[in-house]
């Protein structure tokens, strides 16, 4: 029976260091406090020679890798577009938020600028361009206030996006201007670790998500994590390793889908490209389009001043020959032959100068011809190139359906062996349930065998010993009667010993947890003892300050009496115990009205019938006397005041 009670708490022992000794990264490396708290530790669970911050940024990294990895999981599984709601996302912009916040400078006094998130990941615009939608949407959003709000709004747009990791690269390659001046030295965005957590972020990927940041309220503070959905049991981490063929199927996957999305992205940027040029060839092709109809209205308008300068320059030589041949009939003047032959050389001119402009004109419009059949041809090459961009994408986008479709195929396969499998392991941990039992069952039976084996041994000793002392002795059958009376008796009063041991068993066991108790207040009461002992060292200091100007106040004290009995013979000094109330004003003295002497009359006064100085013949320095020797001494006009 001791047997089976010393064997039956072994097996839950053996059985608890064998689950500990399964998962030592999630016992050693991951103290939960630390990491919800944002403290480190007791330096009694911390290792020695480790820096706080070491093991916060280690936390973070391996709570960061359970979170991605379950994340990652998740969504392979159920084969459909996280929201919201979904609780390891939610836990994923939880940690992702410590992360980022980890190590970074507390504000500077009062008017000092608080360091905010927010300023961090406004910085990314200027050196990733294709960032500024993300922060100029978030800073319009109108139902976020705060700036922590903003900053996980931005986080949201940018895992939806499939661009986090690299925005958050992109601080990290500038970090000397950028993180330096808002995060500590020990912070995990400046250490090696960053480095961890942006390869996690590019594995998040794969994961497409829709999330409505309109509708959270971002500005509330976030929840707490369930660390359950992330502590796997002994049965699950055990069968991992059949899962390692399924997961290197499915990382062939996910790099096929990653190339194909990185493909795609790039195809999308350079159609991009192709829709902006065309559409500034477009505009240049409109402003070209309308400089030719100028152009063209300049030469119409030159074409017809042209036609009415030759109509002037036909006119007036009819004109001149119709003067001419009036000459007969009627004489014309002198002058006004001149003025007709400069009107005639100003119409040269004119025409001359017509006809440069049109040559310019002329001119212009070949090169705006040329000009437009270049751009002719320039745009055909475009729509060409532009038709074969848009082939090779529908060809890309076909390759996509089929890729997209051999995903589901194998997504199907990886359901339908992971149902397998589960229920493969279900019958396996049944199976193991099973064992345990049997071994259970035989460890009790291997017990009960070795005690009926020890009982059998000792019945045949004594069995033998009988015989023998029956062939050899049947005289003594009394003697042995009684021997086995007291042996009963002897039993008997075993037992009754065993009783009572196991009695003071439970006793002691009482009186272990009592005085576990009392080393628990023990320790409570050590701590209130260092507590009143700096107090009592302060209080010490403090009555040491007191004594020294206790010391003073009694020179001082001993001085005045000196000068009182110096000036004894001015008046009768009055005694200090028998007076009780002010000479003057009649007010009981207390601890607030103190005792005065008027160095004048001797009597006592209070501080209001006694706030007067003036020097006595006894004394050259100005002394304290009451309102009536002062007015005294105005009358009668002895004694200087101050």
């Amino acid at each position: 029976m001791a047997a089976s009670r010393e064997g039956s708490p072994t097996t839950p022992a053996s059985s608890r260091s064998s689950l500990f000794s399964r998962s030592p990264s999630v016992s050693s490396e991951l103290h939960w406090p630390s990491l919800l708290v944002g403290r480190p530790t007791k330096s009694k669970q911390r290792p020695k020679g480790r820096d706080p911050a070491v093991i916060e940024r280690s936390n973070l990294v391996n709570i960061s890798k359970l979170v991605v990895k379950e994340l990652i999981e998740q969504s392979l599984k159920y084969g459909r577009m996280l929201d919201s709601d979904h609780m390891p996302l939610q836990h994923f912009f939880i940690v992702l938020e410590h992360v980022l916040r980890h190590g970074l400078k507390p504000k500077k006094g009062l008017l000092g600028p608080k360091k905010e998130l927010w300023d961090i990941l406004q910085m990314v615009e200027k050196y990733a361009p294709e960032a500024q939608d993300i922060t100029a949407s978030v800073r319009d959003l109108p139902t976020v206030r705060t700036q922590m709000g903003r900053a996980r709004a931005w986080l949201r747009l940018a895992l939806m996006q499939k661009k986090l990791a690299d925005y958050l690269k992109v601080l990290i390659d500038y970090k000397d201007e950028t993180l330096v001046e808002y995060f500590e030295p020990d912070a995990l965005m400046l250490s090696d670790e960053a480095i961890i957590i942006i390869g996690l972020l590019v594995g998040l990927n794969v994961v497409d998500c829709n999330l409505c940041v309109k509708e959270e309220d971002l500005d509330c503070p976030q929840g707490v994590i369930d660390f359950s959905l992330y502590l796997r049991s002994s049965n699950h981490i055990s069968n991992d390793s059949g899962n390692d063929e399924q997961g290197d199927n499915m990382v062939t996957v996910l790099d096929q889908k990653n190339y194909i999305e990185e493909l795609n992205r790039h195809l999308n940027a350079t159609v991009a490209n192709l829709q902006a040029k065309v559409e500034g060839l477009t505009t240049t092709n409109a402003l070209m389009k309308e400089d030719l109809a100028i152009a063209k209205n300049n030469l119409m308008a030159l074409y017809e001043d042209n036609r009415q300068l030759r109509e002037e320059c036909g006119k007036d030589p009819a004109g001149y020959s119709m003067s001419l041949s009036g000459a007969n009939i009627v004489p014309a003047n002198v002058s006004e032959k001149k003025v007709a032959t400069g009107e005639m050389e100003e119409l040269k001119q004119r025409l001359e100068e017509e006809r440069k402009l049109r040559q310019e004109a002329d001119h212009e419009l070949e090169i705006q011809t040329c000009l437009k059949a270049e751009m002719e041809v320039a745009m055909k090459l475009l729509e060409k190139d532009i038709h074969e961009k848009q082939d090779t994408i529908v060809s890309l986008r076909r390759q996509l359906d089929d890729i997209k479709l051999i995903n589901l195929e194998m997504y199907k396969k990886l359901q339908d062996c992971e149902a397998s499998l589960n229920h493969k392991t279900e019958l396996v941990g049944r199976l193991e349930a099973k064992a345990q039992t049997l071994t259970d069952t035989v460890h009790s039976l291997e017990a009960k065998l070795k005690d009926c084996e020890a009982t059998r041994l000792s019945m045949e000793q004594v069995k033998r010993d009988l015989h023998l002392q029956a062939a050899e002795v049947e005289e003594h059958s009394n003697t042995v009667e009684e021997d086995l009376k007291v042996e009963r008796e002897w039993r008997i009063s075993l037992q009754d010993t065993m009783q009572q041991d196991r009695e003071r068993i439970s006793k002691l066991q009482h009186e272990n947890g009592q005085l576990k108790i009392i080393a628990d207040k023990y320790a409570s009461l050590q701590e209130e003892y260092y507590t009143l002992k700096d107090n009592c060292l302060e209080q010490e200091r403090t009555l040491e300050e007191l004594g020294g100007k206790i010391r003073d106040s009694k020179l001082q004290i001993s001085e005045l009496k000196e000068e009182v009995n110096k000036t004894k013979s001015d008046g009768a000094w009055a005694c200090d115990s028998t007076a009780t109330h002010c000479k003057s004003c009649k007010k009981e003295f207390s601890l607030t009205r103190r005792k005065h002497h008027c160095r004048s009359c001797g009597e006592i006064f209070c501080n209001a019938c006694s706030d007067n100085s003036m020097s006595l013949p006894s004394s050259a320095k100005p002394v304290r006397v009451c309102n009536e020797c002062i007015v005294i001494a105005g009358k009668y006009g002895y004694g200087k005041q101050p």
